[in-house]
Parts: C-alpha cells; structure tokens; sequence
C-alpha cells in the first residue's frame, strides 16, 4: 500500500499536483496545491499538500517563501507517523536550506532525509520521488557520489512501482558532477563525464524513448552537450540540437539558468566569444544552479576563444578561487560540527559523573549497557524464559578509517534503526557499547532467535550502505545463548559473546549474500 493510497480526501488533487511538477508546471501546482490546504480537513492531505507546495515553491525559485512553507510542513507532518513524508520533507528542506546558503542546516536535513526513507516499510513511487529530491540535494551540495547512490536507490524504487528508467535518468547531477571537475582544473574529466551524459541521451533516442524524458532533464541535456562543444569537443548529431533542448524545462528557475548559460556556451561554439561575453555581462543565474564559479569558467573559455589570454587568465583564477571558497565552506561546516560534537561528548562525560544512573545511549537512543543489565537480572530473577542475542557489526572499522567517525556514527544510528525495525513486539534492543547491540528476545527459543536472526541479518544487507560510506560494505554477525531462570548474568551475558566471536569469525571466511 503507498502512501496516497492511506490519504483519505482529495487524492485525485494530489495526484493531478504530482503530475504537473514533474512536467516542470508548478506554477499550477502551486494554486491547486493552496486550493487543497484551504479546504482539506484530513491531517494526511493537508501535510502531503504542503510537502508537494515546497516542491513547487524550490522549483519556483521563490527563496523568501522556503522559511514559512517549511515551518507549516513540517508543524502538518510532525504528528503523522509516516516516514515518506518525514525523508520528503527534509529532502527538500535540504534543498531550501543550500539555496538559502545555510550549509550546516542542509547537511542536517539531508542525514535525516536519508534516515526517514530508508525507513519506509512498504516503498512506493513517492518514495522514489523523495530518493530522487535527496540525490538532487546531495548534488548540488557537491556530495556527488552520494547523488548518485540516492538517484540509483530512487532508480530501482521506480522501476519497480512502474516508472520509466528515463525519468530518473539525472542528467543533471551528472552535469554538476562534470563541471565541478572544470571549475578545478580537471577538463579532461569534465569532458568525459559530459560524453556519458551524451551517450545516455543517444541511447533513449535509439530506444524512441526521448520523449518520455522530463522537461527538466532535456534541459540538463541540452546544457551538456553546449558546455561540451564550448571546450570544443565534438558533439553527437543524434537528436535533438543543444539550442533547442535548453529551451525546456518549464518555469523552474533552474531551467531559465541552464538556458541562459547554455546560450553563452553555444555563442562559444559557434565562433562568437565576443557575444557570449557579452551576454555574461547580462545574465543573472543562480550560484547553486551550477555554482557560483560556472559565469568566470565560461568567461574565461570566451576570453580564450577571442584571443585575450590574460583576461582569460585572471577569469579562471577567479572561478578556481570560488570553487575553493565552496569547498571550504563545505570544511567549515564539518569543523564546526565536529567542535559540536566535542562539545557535546565533554558535556556528556561531565554528566555522566554526577548522573551514574543515566540509562540511555545518546548516539542511537536505545538502552545502555547499565540499563541492559537491570533488565536481563529483572527477567533472570523472575525465572522466566529467555535468550541474549549480540549483533556485532562487519566492516565497522572500515568505515571509521575510510570515512571518519561522523559516518561511522551514521552507521551506529542506521544500524540501531534497523534492529528496531525488525524486531518484535515485547523485545528488547540495547546498544552495549562499540559496534556492539545486544537484543533480549523473553519467552522465545532458539528457533525463534535464529529467525530473528535471519530477519535482522537481511534487513542489514538491504540496506544502502553504497549512498552512506561509499566503498565499505557493513555487515552484522549474530550470536545467541539461551538463559533459563537459574543462570548468573554474568555467565548468560559471557557465553552469549563467546558465541557471537565464533559466529563473527566464520561469518568473515564464508560467502555474503549480495
């Protein structure tokens, strides 16, 4: 079951809303979108309402309205226990927050967007959508490999719920990707990644699919194959030409962007450098369309064209000093972070000396180890029935050494999520410490812990690892050991991780699943 389907008033709106932002009218969205908020009185259609109208007020372009529109989202959605809406809502406030230069509060939403919807239990074509407005947040934020593991996860959901591959193609994270290689000297790789965005575009028009293609993503075509004949390579004939591909996309402001710049690339190509600097001197874009850094790169390219190197020289350095202060801002923003979570780890320490009685982990939420104990010797001097499972994970250190303590956090919150999500009414979850969680499964046996075992293992394996620490697979071996009433805890709890160390060392020699 999707979501619009437990939406009770007013589906067909929504539906028909849907429909026109993803054929870049959301201008009319946005009417119809206010019509369903004024006379709707389900909570449901209300907040997915006012998802979809910051959808269209982004693609608008209407900065001034993101602050207001995000705050009544997110007061219509906060009471709604639907994790779509929640990953949705945040994608796009990640989107807002970048447009609005607020680094820090987008790289906020886009952890709680990635969390929300890897959390949906019964995935969905809006799901998808939501996937593919998280990729769309990454990009522009320069997080490239990241977009391409959230496009690829709304890609599959697509696929799946019917959508065609083609329009989740995005070109434009790709194209981003590939001048953001150019605003820092690598050429070479801006091009080579234009030649596959072209390729892409060849291959639908050979499968007569070219026009189920967005408008948005013709734009981004078109604007591809411009700024790949401005650093003079040869462009494909097949298709549709560059100048008219830019000409869609509807009323987004990206698009009015990519058309004006793309005008400038092809004036480039064309012999006219002159007129395209001319219309540099004209045109007023965006920074976070393409970055702030594209206007002095292509200046640079006309300048060189027309002959005048040194002017083309100071251009490039100016667009090389831009990209760099992005980049740095991007630093800045993860210092700051870090010195937060300093901060913060001392002010837990601080009260943990004089709070000994604190029972809840504040990294993931879940039990401590303190409260763990009191629970299993409650249940042990009841006598009743139960088995001690401990989850370790695989690749943990990996992660660590490859992307930092911040992912490898990540992962400890996706991790103890996932636990959670699988388990059982009455069950019980703790995180023990490290990487290790520690599962209390009462009145259950050890057939029953083995399924939940498997249950566990598969929800860990399906999750996207690829979009959160790229390269570094995480995996979970599991061990169990039934407790009866007259156990000790500390044996119980010391043979229950003598199992999972074996457990873990044959789950390293043995294949994985893929």
């Amino acid at each position: 079951m999707g979501w619009l389907d437990r939406v009770d008033d007013q589906v067909d709106a929504l539906t028909h809303a849907r429909a026109l932002q993803e054929a870049s009218r959301s201008a009319e969205a946005y009417v119809l979108l206010e019509r369903v908020i004024r006379t709707t009185d389900d909570p449901a259609a209300r907040a997915d309402a006012m998802v979809q109208r910051l959808s269209a007020l982004i693609n608008l372009g209407r900065t001034a309205e993101f602050t207001r529109a995000i705050e009544e989202a997110s007061a219509a959605v906060r009471d709604l226990a639907e994790p779509y809406l929640h990953g949705h809502l945040n994608a796009l406030a990640a989107l807002a927050a970048h447009h609005q230069g607020a680094l820090d509060r987008c790289v906020m939403h886009l952890v709680r967007a990635a969390r929300a919807l890897g959390a949906v239990a019964d995935p969905d074509r809006d799901t998808a959508w939501g996937w593919h407005d998280l990729a769309m947040a990454y990009s522009y934020l320069s997080f490239h490999g990241y977009a391409l593991g959230a496009i690829e996860r709304a890609r599959q959901l697509g696929l799946t719920a019917g959508i065609p591959e083609e329009t989740f193609a995005a070109p434009g994270i790709r194209l981003r990707n590939a001048v953001a290689l150019d605003h820092n000297g690598d050429s070479d790789g801006c091009l080579r990644v234009l030649r596959d965005v072209a390729a892409d575009l060849t291959r639908f028009v050979r499968a007569g699919r070219a026009g189920q293609l967005r408008p948005s993503s013709l734009a981004a075509y078109g604007y591809a194959a411009a700024r790949q004949a401005a650093l003079g390579d040869q462009v494909a004939t097949e298709g549709p030409e560059p100048a008219r591909l830019i000409t869609h996309g509807g009323d987004s402001a990206r698009a009015r962007d990519l058309r004006q710049l793309g005008q400038v690339c092809l004036a480039v190509a064309d012999g006219r450098p002159i007129e395209a600097v001319a219309r540099l001197d004209t045109v007023q874009v965006s920074n976070e369309t393409l970055g702030a850094a594209e206007p002095a790169r292509l200046r640079s390219i006309a300048l060189t064209r027309a002959g005048d190197h040194l002017a083309a020289h100071r251009a490039d350095r100016l667009a090389f000093r831009l990209a760099a202060q992005r980049n740095d801002r991007l630093r800045d923003v993860y210092i700051d972070g870090i010195a937060a979570r300093i901060d913060h780890e001392e002010m837990r320490r601080e009260a943990a000396r004089f709070e000994g009685e604190a029972l809840t982990d504040p990294l993931t939420g879940l039990p401590n180890r303190r409260r763990l104990e009191r629970y299993i010797t409650a249940v042990v001097t009841r006598g009743d029935r139960v088995v001690i499972g401990v989850c370790d994970l695989d690749g943990f250190k990996a992660v660590n050494t490859r992307h930092g303590h911040h992912s490898g956090d990540l992962v400890l919150q996706r991790i103890a999520g996932v636990i959670n999500r699988v388990m059982r009414r009455g069950d019980f979850v703790a995180r023990y410490g490290g990487d290790e969680f520690v599962v209390v499964l009462p009145d259950t046996g050890m057939t029953e812990a083995a399924e939940v075992a498997r249950r566990i293992e598969a929800a860990v394996r399906q999750e996207d690892w690829e979009s959160l620490v790229p390269g570094t697979p995480v995996g979970v071996s599991i061990g169990f050991a039934e407790v009866s009433g007259g156990s000790g805890l500390r044996d119980a709890l010391s043979v229950a991780f003598e199992q999972a160390d074996r457990e873990m060392l044959r789950a390293k020699t043995r294949p994985r699943a893929s």
